[in-house]
Parts: structure tokens; C-alpha cells; sequence
């Protein structure tokens, strides 16, 4: 298809990244993934080219993730009031980026990056440049983020991306998950944090891996095992052995797991979004973990998924 008519699609224009076996689209509206597969299977649940991301698939969440409560915050002494992004809870939700457009920057058969501006605007009066390079081969898939401040004062900024992994032929509930998390935040009816609790031999505790059954997951977990390097990653597999990792380098120090409780009746709990997040929900409000971000000044992170 031309890009003119690919310009058309919900998702806007679509870029379709390829090395050995492996195979993934990448979406003009939000710079995000729309799907990825190795060998032709699934690995990610995504959306078609004629919808638009559903339950946040596959979107960059920036500049914060997850939620706000209120759409409140404070920040050098003044007050912010974000757009009520989820209504239903009174909550800013998922950022300012995720339905903006992003541009072309650069294309390789195996790798693209994407680029978008976010102008200061109410709520959030500090402009930032994001770019993400998106890549596949042997290793999987990888997902490089860099944000720069290209204002003159300083800015608060978290980041996390939403992708859903899925295991073809298995439900959920017979995945098994590891995380490898000692503590998970304490929710209100909005989907807000109250407080935390260690997981340990709680329903909650995933560190040595279990099937996941009947538990019903929208949490964030904290205080990861790391690796060498700072990293941490999260872990499904099957019955069969087959199994996907979701890795994050040291930049990303939160998991949200969420077991696709609430999204439509096709989609219920057919995948496990597996979340790597900067920071927890309403950061801007707690300031945990939040980046602040001077002017000129450059955040990195990575990330990337792979078969078992």
C-alpha cells in the first residue's frame, strides 16, 4: 500500500520492521508497536491495521504513566491541572503522547526511529522531544527511548510503555509469571495507590514464578530483583515450555501487570500486559521515582521483549 492511503488507518502510517523470523509494525499515532511476531506467531496482542489501540496496546506513555489522581499536581511551587483523561475515575491517564503523531526520523529494514514534539500546553508547560528506535533480530525485539527537555526550566517526566504478551493457544490463566518484585502498591477504587505491602506469600508473590489461575492483576510492583547491570525482567510461560521475557534496563524500576480484566469480551483476558514503568501511579503527586529533567538535559531508557 502507498503511504497515503496507509496515512488513512486509525493508526496512521505503518512501518514494518524484519529480521530472521521476526516481524513488527510500528504506528504512526503514538510511535507505537501494533504487532509483533516470530516465525509468523504472535507474541504480542495487538490491534489491526483498521482499529485503533485498544486498552493501550502496544502505546509509549509519557510524560508520565499510568495515573494521576485528580489530574493535580505540584511542581517547583505551582499548581498543574491535567485534562481528565478517565473520567469515570477522575484521573489523568497514560500521559500526553499516546494519540499524538509521531514522524519519521530514520528506516532500516530491521530498525526505525520515530520522533514527536510535545508542546507545553495546560497542564504541562514544558516542551520535550521524544524519539524511540524500534528494532527486531535475533535477540527480539528492542525498544530504545531517549527525551530531552528542549525548554528553559526544568520538568518533572516519568515514562512506560504498554505492550501485551501473549502466549498463542494459552489462556492466562494457565500462564505461569514470574516477578521479580518484594513489594506491590495498595489500590483505592480509583486504581490509586494507598500504601504497599511485601509480597511474600501473599496471592501477589510471583518471584519464584506461578500460574497465574483466577487472580485478577492491575498492580504495580516495586523493588525488583536486578541483574548486574540494574535490570530486571518479567517472565511467562506455558505448559508446553514456550515462554516470552519482557526485560527493562535500570532506567525502568516499576512493573504494572495487568490480567485484561475490564477490556471488551474478545479481548478479556486473552493477554497479560506486562508493563515496564520509570515510575509509580500518581508520581507526579507522591514525587517517587519522578526524573527531573533540566533544560537540555537527556533521559534514556531501553526495553525489549523475547522468546523463550
Amino acid at each position: 500500500m502507498d503511504t497515503a492511503q496507509l496515512s488513512l488507518a486509525p493508526s496512521g502510517t505503518q512501518w514494518t520492521i524484519a529480521s530472521g523470523g521476526h516481524e513488527a509494525v510500528i504506528v504512526e499515532v503514538g510511535g507505537g508497536i501494533r504487532s509483533y511476531t516470530v516465525d509468523g506467531e504472535d507474541v504480542v496482542a495487538g490491534f489491526a491495521e483498521d482499529e485503533r489501540s485498544i486498552g493501550s496496546a502496544g502505546q509509549v506513555l509519557a510524560p508520565w504513566p499510568n495515573r494521576i489522581r485528580d489530574g493535580q499536581y505540584s511542581f517547583g511551587g505551582e499548581h498543574h491541572q491535567l485534562p481528565l483523561t478517565e473520567p469515570e475515575r477522575h484521573n489523568a491517564i497514560h500521559g500526553l503522547v499516546n494519540w499524538a503523531r509521531w514522524r519519521l526520523v530514520d528506516a532500516a529494514p530491521d530498525s526505525v526511529t520515530v520522533e514527536h514534539d510535545l508542546v507545553p500546553q495546560p497542564g504541562y508547560p514544558w516542551p520535550l522531544r521524544l524519539r524511540t528506535t524500534w528494532s527486531v533480530g535475533d535477540a527480539g525485539l528492542r525498544a530504545s527511548h531517549e527525551v530531552t527537555n528542549v525548554g528553559g526550566t526544568a520538568a518533572p517526566f516519568g515514562l512506560a510503555t504498554h505492550p501485551y504478551v501473549i502466549i498463542p493457544g494459552v489462556p492466562v490463566d494457565d500462564l505461569t509469571l514470574r516477578v521479580p518484585a518484594r513489594s506491590r502498591l495498595l489500590t483505592d477504587a480509583r486504581l490509586l495507590p494507598i500504601g504497599a505491602a511485601r509480597v511474600a506469600g501473599s496471592e501477589y508473590d510471583f518471584t519464584e514464578g506461578r500460574r497465574l489461575g483466577s487472580t485478577v492483576l492491575d498492580t504495580a510492583f516495586g523493588e525488583a530483583d536486578t541483574d548486574a547491570e540494574g535490570g530486571s525482567q518479567v517472565v511467562v510461560t506455558a505448559p508446553d515450555g514456550r515462554g516470552v521475557t519482557v526485560w527493562a534496563d535500570s532506567s525502568f524500576g516499576w512493573w504494572q501487570i495487568y490480567s485484561s480484566d475490564t477490556l471488551p469480551a474478545g479481548r478479556l483476558r486473552k493477554a497479560l500486559a506486562i508493563e515496564p514503568m520509570t515510575c509509580p501511579p500518581d508520581a507526579f503527586r507522591s514525587g517517587r521515582d519522578v526524573v527531573t529533567l533540566a533544560p537540555g538535559i537527556s533521559w534514556r531508557g531501553t526495553w525489549g521483549i523475547r522468546t523463550i
